[in-house]
């Protein structure tokens, strides 16, 4: 290569470096906008969607404005965006960290209900939809963890406009955690291991005696028992069931169960 071309090229590579230096940096929009424009921007962002934009605004906000009100209520919008993005992680964090700064506020009542709808949510995903899976079959930890926070929700704030609901979630998720111990003790009667099916159906009525699921519990304790030959406790077991439960579908196959449309044998 010629000696000129290099010399010229070297330069030229000088003087693209220092004329990155003399660019402007990126500017921003909102470096002399409000508290209350910043936040108003942000709730326009969060109302129609744009979750990342309005934690940008929220956050820039706090950061500017830290010790006003409108901070206190981007750190309860900013829980909220990352829920409706189901960031559970990140919707986490903020939520605890708000209870954490802000144990007596007014509004910490939504935040303690807020956890529980992240957890809650947290069991379901579009391919549950797509496949027909039975979201009780799974690890019921976010099941317990939703539960815990709606419990929570309910003895300290009994009077909370989320309490109602709250409590009806709880409902729901007794028998999910009830019907979770039942499908495991129906996988451990279908493979001949009949005691861990019996502790198993055990556990599950006496720890949730009134959900729905105890139906199938007795009936795979009973049966069980059977297996094993335990005829007394089979016995014992089978009054108990037929008492309890006349009209029960299990004894002719159970309630039936639709199929996912991906399983065609």
């Amino acid at each position: 290569m010629p000696k000129y071309l290099s010399k010229l090229i070297t330069i030229a590579f000088v003087f693209s470096l220092s004329a990155c230096g003399l660019l402007p940096d990126k500017i921003d929009e909102t470096a002399n906008w409000s508290a209350a424009r910043l936040y108003s921007e942000a709730k326009d962002e969060l109302n129609t969607a744009g979750y990342d934009k309005a934690i940008e605004y929220y956050q820039k906000l706090e950061s500017r404005y830290p010790f006003g009100t409108y901070a206190q209520q981007a750190q309860m919008d900013i829980a909220y965006a990352y829920y409706r993005q189901a960031d559970q992680p990140q919707a986490i964090a903020a939520i605890e960290r708000f209870i954490k700064l802000h144990p007596n506020h007014p509004n910490v009542d939504y935040m303690y209900y807020l956890r529980g709808l992240v957890y809650f949510n947290d069991r379901t995903s579009i391919f549950d939809f797509l496949t027909k899976e039975d979201s009780t079959e799974r690890d019921p930890k976010s099941v317990r963890d939703a539960f815990d926070s709606f419990k929570v929700l309910a003895e300290r704030f009994p009077d909370s406009s989320y309490t109602p609901d709250a409590i009806a979630r709880m409902k729901y998720l007794v028998n999910s955690m009830a019907q979770y111990d039942v499908h495991v003790a129906e996988y451990y009667y279908r493979r001949g291991a009949y005691v861990a099916a019996a502790n198993r159906a055990q556990a599950a009525i006496k720890e949730y005696p009134d959900a729905p699921a105890v139906e199938q519990a007795v009936f795979i304790l009973m049966n069980s028992y059977g297996a094993m030959g335990q005829t007394q406790l089979h016995d014992d077991t089978a009054r108990i069931f037929k008492l309890n439960y006349p009209n029960s579908l299990y004894p002719s196959g159970g309630p039936v169960k639709e199929k996912p449309w991906w399983k065609i044998w």
